[in-house]
């Protein structure tokens, strides 16, 4: 007899576990919403594309370089 192979990887591991636990609070979730579980992922989807979205125009708006003008232009205003 020859020893499965399939056994030593098997072996917890964080890249392994990392999938596993994502995919059980999936399903956590949305038995807990009562929502099918693709409808939970997708909306998550969603969610992270409009946080990533509004991250990136705050990101633009608060720029060192933006705030650096802005602020050379209100001096500029008040001055006068």
């Amino acid at each position: 007899m020859t020893m499965n192979t399939l056994s030593r990887s098997r072996t917890l591991s964080p890249a392994g576990i990392v999938p596993w636990l994502l995919n059980l609070a999936t399903r956590m979730l949305a038995r807990s919403l009562n929502m099918p579980e693709p409808l939970v992922h997708h909306t998550g989807v969603f969610v992270f594309a409009h946080v990533q979205a509004v991250e990136n125009r705050v990101g633009q708006t608060l720029s060192p370089s933006r705030l650096r003008r802005q602020l050379r232009n209100w001096r500029r205003r008040s001055a006068r």
